[in-house]
């Protein structure tokens, strides 16, 4: 039975969905993804549906309610989303065209600005994982949205992070990151007039790239046409860069975060919070996995084994690989 159970020494959600124990590995000779299936339509660009196995459900299972002081529960209420990204089995994204792609963020558009009216819904989290390193079962491209009845704790703790800057400097975090990135140049992998790709100088991934907004944009639901159309182009660069470093299909999780919807708290977050993508690549090295162990786990003392400025490095000679087999097709 799927439901909610509040972590009191967090302060946040844990989520229990048992039925999840039963997701279907990728068979050898059948894709529930492709055209056929006859799980998605025939003919498809971009496809959403709802997540067979859902950890979060708009009609939720009812549950026993804890009055313990510390042991609380709630109903799992929200909403899970698979996007698919092409009926092409193998593609790649940056395989895939410019307009394909910008369909594929529109999507993402659609479907917050839709989730953000359920005045249930705190937060959308558009999101993919990619690769066996970080546990994909299905390889046909695809993510997935969350849309939960709660601000997730790291998102919490970023508009947390972002509001006391603001209130301490008068000036956005994000803005005043990217005007520093701007300005040294040592860490920035790509950039076009609304978006820019670096990698940050905290970030804990030897290629943990973020993906920010210039301008001040909040949310997904905010993007104009060209917007959608800046984001995808810097994504297929930035996706196209990852698979060059070692010549082989890498890894990653990639996580977008943008501000909540119905938390009056958090109702001033269009002045100070900036809408970014952030990667979580577990390649450190070709054939090393940077494992999140107890330090990270545990303590949420995060350790980099490698500076950013070496990483630097690597991904832009990917980058200008790719964009140059770009160029040759």
């Amino acid at each position: 039975m799927s439901h909610l159970r509040w972590n009191p020494l967090l302060r946040t959600y844990t989520m229990v969905a048992a039925n999840r124990q039963n997701r279907p590995h990728m068979p050898k000779n059948w894709c529930p993804f492709c055209p056929g299936s006859g799980k998605v339509p025939d003919n498809y660009d971009v496809h959403v549906y709802p997540n067979d196995y859902p950890v979060l459900s708009a009609s939720p299972n009812v549950t026993q309610v804890m009055h313990h002081a510390a042991y609380q529960n709630a109903p799992a209420y929200g909403h899970c989303e698979v996007v698919l990204y092409s009926p092409q089995h193998e593609a790649n994204l940056y395989d895939l065209s410019l307009a394909h792609v910008t369909k594929l963020v529109k999507l993402w558009c659609d479907r917050t600005a839709a989730l953000q009216e359920d005045s249930q819904v705190k937060y959308v989290y558009p999101f993919e994982n990619r690769g066996k390193e970080v546990g994909v079962t299905m390889p046909h491209p695809h993510g997935q949205i969350y849309a939960y009845p709660f601000i997730p704790l790291k998102i919490k703790t970023e508009l947390d992070s972002c509001k006391a800057y603001y209130a301490e400097h008068g000036r956005a975090l994000f803005a005043d990151i990217i005007a520093e990135e701007l300005k040294t140049g040592e860490r920035v992998l790509a950039q076009n007039d609304q978006f820019i790709a670096f990698l940050p100088y905290f970030t804990d991934y030897p290629f943990g790239v973020f993906i920010a907004t210039k301008q001040l944009r909040n949310s997904l639901a905010q993007f104009n046409h060209s917007d959608q159309r800046a984001l995808a182009d810097i994504l297929i660069k930035v996706l196209g860069a990852f698979d060059q470093i070692y010549e082989q299909r890498f890894p990653y999780m990639m996580c977008i975060h943008q501000s909540p919807c119905n938390s009056p708290q958090y109702a001033d977050s269009e002045a100070y919070y900036h809408f970014h993508i952030e990667f979580y690549p577990p390649l450190r090295d070709k054939n090393k996995i940077k494992w999140y162990a107890s330090s990270e786990m545990g303590a949420w003392a995060a350790a980099n084994v490698v500076t950013v400025e070496n990483s630097i490095h690597l991904l832009r000679q990917a980058l200008e690989k790719f964009e140059q087999m770009q160029m040759s097709k």
